[in-house]
C-alpha cells in the first residue's frame, strides 16, 4: 500500500485527497494550523508549512518517502516559483513518484489551432513564467535525484463552488461572439481523476500531459450558459478593446491567454475518458440541488 503526500490541499487538493484515502495513508500538506485543523475534520492527516518561510524546515510526516502530488500555486508575484524550490530542498527523502500539477498558461499559442504537448511554451503571463519555472525546476530536481516525474497542465478549472457567480453579479461584460477565442477548461473531478491515473501508470512516468474535457467553447459561452443555468444575468458584450478597460485583471487574464488545447497525448496513452465532456451537463453538475 503506498503513501501519500498532497501538497497545496487547497479547492482541487482536498478532493484529491479525500479520493487517495481508500489506496492508503494520506498527509496533506497547507500553509496554516487552521487550514490543517480543518483538513483533520475531514478524515485527512495534515501538517502545515509555509513555502513562503525560506527557513521553514519540512514536517516531520514528510520524512519517508511516498508518492507525492505538488499543487501549490506558485507566489503571484515574480517569475520563479520559489515555493516549488523551498519544497525541493528540505525533503529529507526521496518521493517514489512526483506529479506536478501545472497550466496551459506556459504555451503561447492563442489563434485557433490546436495547441498540443509539442508546442513550444512561450508564455505570455508572469503567471505562466512562473508554471515554467516550475516545471523546469522540477525535472532537473527529478534526474538529479532519479525520481520519476509527471506533469499535468491544466486549463481554467472549474466545478461546485467554483462558477463565476461573483463576475456575473457584478455585470462584467464578455467580449463578443466575433472576437471571442477558443477556450479548454476542466470540471474539478476529471482533474482529480487524471491526477489518479496519471501517478498509477506506469507509462506516465517522465511524461508531460494536457488535461482538458475536449470542449473548446469560448469564454462568453461558458458565462453565458452558466448565468441561464444559474437563473442570472447574462453578460452585455463588448469589444476586446473595451474589455481591457473594464473587465476586472484576473478574469482578463483569463480572457487574453484563451486556447483551444489538445488532451489527445493523455487519451490515447492512459486512457483517459473524461466524465463531463458536455460543458452544459458539467454546469449543472456544479448548481445546488433544487
Amino acid at each position: 500500500m503506498s503513501r501519500y503526500v498532497v501538497a497545496g490541499c487547497g479547492y482541487v487538493g482536498t478532493r484529491l485527497a479525500r479520493a487517495l484515502l481508500p489506496r492508503g495513508p494520506v498527509v496533506g500538506v497547507t500553509r496554516s494550523g487552521e487550514s490543517a485543523f480543518a483538513l483533520d475534520r475531514q478524515g485527512i492527516d495534515a501538517v502545515a508549512w509555509d513555502l513562503d518561510d525560506a527557513s521553514a524546515a519540512a514536517p516531520r510526516a514528510l520524512g519517508a518517502p511516498a508518492v507525492v502530488f505538488y499543487l501549490v500555486p506558485p507566489p503571484r508575484e515574480g517569475a520563479i516559483d520559489s515555493r516549488l524550490r523551498h519544497c525541493l530542498a528540505r525533503l529529507s527523502a526521496a518521493p517514489t513518484r512526483f506529479l506536478y500539477l501545472s497550466s496551459t498558461a506556459v504555451y503561447s499559442g492563442v489563434n485557433s489551432e490546436d495547441v498540443d504537448e509539442d508546442t513550444p511554451v512561450a508564455p505570455l503571463s508572469e503567471r505562466g513564467r512562473r508554471r515554467l519555472d516550475a516545471e523546469q525546476t522540477l525535472r532537473s530536481w527529478a534526474e538529479r535525484q532519479h525520481v520519476p516525474w509527471t506533469i499535468l497542465r491544466a486549463p481554467a478549472i472549474y466545478g461546485p463552488g467554483r462558477l463565476p457567480y461573483d463576475a456575473l453579479r457584478r455585470g462584467e461584460p464578455m467580449i463578443r461572439h466575433s472576437e471571442a477565442r477558443p477556450a479548454s477548461r476542466i470540471h474539478v473531478d476529471d482533474l482529480v481523476a487524471a491526477c489518479l491515473l496519471a501517478i498509477s501508470a506506469p507509462q506516465a512516468k517522465n511524461r508531460l500531459y494536457n488535461v482538458t474535457d475536449g470542449t473548446s467553447a469560448s469564454m462568453t459561452e461558458y458565462f453565458e450558459r452558466v448565468a441561464t443555468l444559474a437563473g442570472l444575468p447574462v453578460p452585455s458584450l463588448v469589444s476586446r478593446d473595451e474589455a481591457g478597460r473594464r473587465v476586472s485583471p484576473a478574469l482578463l487574464s483569463f480572457l487574453t491567454e484563451s486556447r483551444r488545447v489538445s488532451a489527445q497525448r493523455i487519451r490515447d496513452e492512459l486512457g483517459f475518458a473524461p466524465r463531463f465532456t458536455d460543458l452544459r451537463l458539467g454546469i449543472l453538475s456544479c448548481l445546488p440541488a433544487p
